[in-house]
């Protein structure tokens, strides 16, 4: 699933801030975004561009600060969307006004060829060539490309809380459901997959990779003899997810001495569905490899809580280094894992460099 960094939403409230007489806090779903004052109504539609958009110079240069150059990422000429504070409010993306949008689309900065979508939830991220932001990584933790990630494996990037407002609504009127909490690894997802027929696979968050001794990625599968293991336990149509970390990613924020490997995810592909976390948990003692810190293994959600509490709760130190802020957690439905969302700490991301 391809994340979406470009929607039409609904904007559901538009917001004073003391002080400010030329802007106003708009709400999109659970995101807050400061824009022009008077530049929107409450009902409006507008495009929403979330943080670590990558967002070309030719659609939005006033991203630009005056009198610097644009940023150049992936060959193309714009900013990354981060969060920022404007008159003490925080703001998290880009609300751009769809008649704005629809302007450059139809004369002609973007020809797609195709009608596009402009209703309340379209994705416009391709047709307006945003990117998601990665930071980069070295030649030996990236290695040598394969070919494509595999098919029949879904790729690990979790929704964020703030875009699943209406799922939230009906967890709380759920009676019953319990959740499982884990800790959010800052690192770089990595999928270990052995297929039912044919070569064990070890793919980066996007691409399969050639196999290499000296690739970060199959460093981890060969130190943890998981093939072999996987195979020996029949394991085959089974991939195993997870978060690489250490030297070199994401600035080794835990300050680990060398790289390691945490489960997030085991993904049964015959059954098409994640494992929950007991089994998850087995398999991983079995296979020798460690999980993701868990903070909780029977949450539960009710009336009270709103996405302002699930993203406090994201807050706090992690486990793997009490130091160290930890980027935020995921939930998990026990009794359905295909339900799920991340929480990411705000307090992390104001302190990111």
């Amino acid at each position: 699933m391809t994340r979406k960094l470009a929607t039409v939403r609904r904007i559901t409230s538009l917001t004073p801030i003391p002080g400010a007489d030329k802007i106003e806090l708009a709400t999109v779903d659970g995101w807050n975004v400061v824009v022009q004052k008077g530049l929107y109504n409450v009902g409006d539609l507008a495009v929403y561009f979330e943080i670590d958009s990558f967002i070309p110079n030719a659609l939005a240069p006033f991203l630009t600060k005056e009198g610097h150059y644009p940023k150049v990422y992936e060959g193309v000429n714009g900013e990354r969307l981060k969060t920022v504070h404007l008159r003490k409010q925080r703001s998290q993306g880009l609300l751009m006004p769809l008649v704005e949008v629809t302007k450059n689309l139809e004369f002609g900065t973007y020809d797609c060829g195709v009608e596009v979508n402009l209703e309340e939830g379209a994705d416009l991220t391709e047709v307006l060539g945003i990117l998601k932001w990665e930071p980069t990584i070295s030649a030996q933790l990236a290695g040598q490309v394969k070919g494509n990630f595999p098919s029949l494996v879904p790729k690990t990037d979790q929704e964020r809380i703030q875009n699943l407002t209406h799922q939230l609504e009906k967890c709380k009127a759920w009676k019953g459901g319990t959740w499982s909490v884990t800790e959010k690894l800052e690192g770089s997802s990595c999928t270990m997959y052995l297929p039912v027929e044919g070569d064990f696979e070890v793919c980066s968050r996007n691409l399969s990779l050639k196999f290499s001794e000296s690739n970060t990625f199959w460093g981890q599968a060969i130190r943890y003899d998981v093939e072999a293991k996987m195979r020996r336990g029949g394991m085959e149509g089974v991939a195993i997810q997870g978060e690489l970390v250490g030297p070199g990613i994401q600035d080794n924020i835990y300050g680990l001495s060398h790289h390691d490997f945490y489960v997030f995810h085991i993904y049964d592909v015959k059954d098409g569905k994640k494992l929950g976390i007991g089994i998850r948990e087995v398999i991983c003692e079995m296979l020798g490899l460690k999980h993701v810190p868990v903070l909780k293994y029977a949450e539960t959600i009710d009336a009270k809580d709103t996405v302002a509490c699930i993203l406090e709760y994201a807050e706090g130190k992690s486990l793997l280094n009490p130091k160290q802020e930890r980027e935020g957690v995921v939930f998990e439905c026990n009794e359905d894992t295909n339900i799920s969302w991340k929480a990411i700490s705000n307090k992390y991301l104001e302190g990111q460099k």
